[in-house]
């Protein structure tokens, strides 16, 4: 079988652009004994795998990514060849695998065994109801807790994780206020996910913005931005606040280290906390999870938006646009339909 990759051409110099990525196609080798080989279904984008991508950038919970080999990310396939005794041809998987058609694992690999009902479709496992629900979830209710009336203020809310996190929070009673990118993405905030306001970060006067919008204070904000805005955030926390931290996508672009907020004393003051977490930690508790968010989708309080790519050959344009702003909602590349690829025929 042939393999079309998307592989690591260079080393993005800031915002990843398209010719950071080339896509080749190449054989799929034997298995080895203890290996298994995963059809891959859908690729998930996200913005945290461009920590990754940079030279020195290598950590105790991934490696930096090697030049000329496909680039790491999430996927959804199921086995289609096995030489390994736990996993059976047909098992669909989530892993974190690479940006092709095929990969080869030997167990090793980040992997959760999902079971699909038909109720969805399968992409949802890398969305709403996979790391990035998931990291809506436990970010807000482990360390935000808002409560009914509160307001939610949530940093990068037209994102993958922001359009779950707003939701969530309107489900458990509390006003949700969302931080994007242009006008549009206010509109379709408000009108397609239910936040309750909408602000454009990039206009002059965000901070009094965030003040009109936020009367009482902001109670939980919910960051994937950091820098900057979050100092802005700081100076409109509400006694007692809870920050969910879970990103920082302008630091991964940025040549050298941005300067951090310089009012960290506002915790202080508020008897505040500002938490950083990583949902992968939580994989026993994936169960837990998925079925709260599977029960919102079911009646309704809960809604998934996608942005897709048609193609593995499209995973190097799809992720720039995720730093180009043009994305809402989850970004996925399809690489087949599930009932298309060859190993189903």
């Amino acid at each position: 079988m042939k393999n079309t990759q998307v592989l690591l051409a260079r080393r993005p110099a800031g915002v990843p652009r398209e010719n950071d990525f080339r896509v080749v196609e190449d054989d799929v080798r034997a298995l080895a004994s203890g290996e298994f080989l995963v059809e891959n279904l859908y690729l998930s984008l996200d913005a945290g795998f461009r920590n990754w991508m940079n030279e020195e950038s290598g950590d105790d919970v991934l490696p930096a990514m090697p030049l000329d080999r496909p680039v790491m990310g999430l996927t959804l396939g199921r086995v289609c060849q096995s030489r390994h005794p736990d996993y059976a041809e047909g098992a669909l998987l989530m892993a974190r695998l690479a940006w092709e058609e095929y990969s080869i694992s030997d167990g090793s690999d980040f992997i959760v065994r999902l079971e699909s009902d038909g109720r969805y479709p399968l992409h949802y496992h890398l969305g709403v109801l996979g790391d990035t629900g998931m990291s809506a979830y436990f970010g807000l209710h482990d360390i935000g807790r808002p409560q009914p009336g509160e307001t939610v203020l949530v940093s990068a809310a037209g994102g993958a994780v922001g359009s779950i996190a707003g939701q969530i929070a309107r489900i458990h009673g509390a006003r949700a206020v969302g931080l994007v990118g242009s006008a549009e993405k206010c509109a379709r905030l408000c009108r397609d996910l239910g936040y309750d306001e909408a602000i454009d970060r990039s206009a002059p006067d965000v901070a009094e913005r965030i003040a009109a919008a936020c009367p009482e204070g902001v109670h939980v904000y919910f960051d994937s931005v950091g820098g900057p805005l979050l100092e802005q955030v700081l100076v409109h926390i509400a006694e007692g606040a809870g920050i969910p931290f879970g990103g920082a996508a302008p630091a991964y672009n940025a040549p050298v280290p941005l300067p951090g907020p310089s009012n960290l004393f506002a915790l202080v003051l508020k008897s505040a906390r500002l938490e950083g977490f990583m949902t992968h930690r939580n994989v026993d508790r994936y169960p837990e999870a998925r079925s709260a968010l599977s029960g919102w989708l079911d009646d309704g309080r809960l809604r998934s938006v996608e942005y897709i790519h048609e193609g593995v050959a499209q995973a190097g344009v799809g992720f720039c646009h995720l730093f180009e702003g043009r994305n809402f909602g989850k970004s996925v590349v399809r690489v087949r339909d599930d009932d298309a690829s060859p190993a189903r025929r």
